[in-house]
């Protein structure tokens, strides 16, 4: 077995006393010394600092590099504008999600943040999609995701120009005394800024921001709660190269432009069968949000079953909701299941629980839009 890498925060966690456990490929945080849920309710109603250096950022230069990577996603890349960010997906010819990433469009080049567990194989496939015209680097850099309602409030005192930002806006700052990228965004629903900064700086970065009375360190474990209740995807679990954009949800993921009527229409890998499947609507399953009527949280693997005993589905991720109080889960149904309001019934430990289908996010998001 091969030794699990570290982020430039590895010290930090261990002397604030985070559990320590793999996560692809990384040692990271499930938790510190205040506990899963009371770090999500931290999150949900003051600030959350989370590591997440641990994720890929990459750097592409070229001829339009916007019109190029649109030979590979089905966001739209030519129409977004310089120091804007944009939700996108790695399609594969049959339609499947290789990955979700966001994407940044600079002057003369893009910035992409991919998933830890993707990165090598997002580089890979970048670079040979791409052609020899164009080069795309892996950063070395750390990545801090300040989250929270109250996470302007520290913002204003340490980088105030970065709060003149709106949600998905991205640029470069001096954030006491440190020199960074900024973006107002981030997986958990609550407004926040995400801050890439040079590797050596992070532990300093950090070790600043959780100075500040409003912010608290945040493990991996309520950042799965809160971007669960917050109806976010994670890869590997709720996507993967089975699930097409349609089925998953992310139809907003597919540009305007991209789709028949646009200027630039399909032209990215599965096209045809996910333009098909947005215009015919003929896909069998449907990703939903789950509610259960019980306290006992429903987790990923569970079989779902409808009221006379047919399965019709299974739950991708779930545990029990904090905010929400009570158990939540996202999975795919059947179509014909997945009207919110129908009643479906999750096989657990031999017993069948009952659950609602419900529209997500299972909370109001906090995005700040201006």
């Amino acid at each position: 077995m091969s030794e699990l890498n570290k982020t430039p925060l590895y010290a930090l966690h261990v002397e604030l006393g985070g559990k320590m456990v793999p996560f692809a490929g990384y040692e990271m945080p499930v938790q510190f010394p205040l506990g899963v849920k009371k770090e999500h309710e931290h999150t949900r109603s003051a600030c959350g600092l989370f590591d997440v250096s641990h994720m890929g950022q990459l750097l592409i230069k070229g001829p339009d590099p916007a019109a190029a990577l649109e030979t590979l996603v089905s966001a739209d890349i030519v129409g977004l504008e310089v120091g804007m960010q944009r939700y996108a997906l790695f399609t594969g010819d049959e339609g499947g999600i290789l990955d979700d990433l966001m994407v940044v469009r600079g002057e003369g080049h893009l910035y992409l943040v991919v998933n830890a567990a993707c990165r090598d194989q997002d580089l890979a496939h970048l670079r040979v999609g791409l052609g020899q015209d164009y080069h795309v680097e892996t950063l070395d850099r750390g990545l801090l995701a300040l989250q929270g309602p109250r996470a302007a409030d520290v913002m204003k005192r340490v980088c105030p120009e970065a709060c003149d930002m709106v949600f998905m806006q991205h640029g470069r700052f001096t954030l006491a005394g440190f020199p960074v990228w900024i973006s107002r965004s981030g997986y958990t629903g609550e407004d926040g800024f995400e801050i890439s900064v040079e590797k050596d700086d992070t532990d300093g970065l950090a070790r600043r921001l959780l100075d500040e009375p409003e912010v608290e360190a945040i493990g991996l474990g309520a950042r799965d709660s809160l971007r669960l209740e917050a109806g976010l995807c994670l890869y590997g679990h709720d996507i993967d190269t089975t699930t097409t954009p349609v089925e998953a949800g992310l139809i907003w993921a597919v540009g305007k432009a991209r789709r028949h009527g646009g200027e630039r229409v399909g032209g990215f890998p599965g096209a045809d069968l996910i333009l098909h499947q947005i215009d015919a609507r003929d896909h069998d399953r449907k990703r939903v949000g789950l509610v259960a009527e019980g306290r006992a949280p429903v987790r990923e693997g569970t079989e779902l079953f409808d009221e006379e005993g047919h399965r019709i589905g299974e739950v991708t991720s779930g545990s029990f909701g904090p905010t929400v109080g009570k158990p939540v889960a996202m999975g795919y149904v059947s179509v014909a299941h997945a009207e919110a309001g129908n009643r479906v019934f999750a096989e657990v430990r031999g017993k069948r629980l009952p659950m609602t289908v419900a529209r997500m996010p299972f909370v109001t998001p906090g995005y700040y839009r201006g």
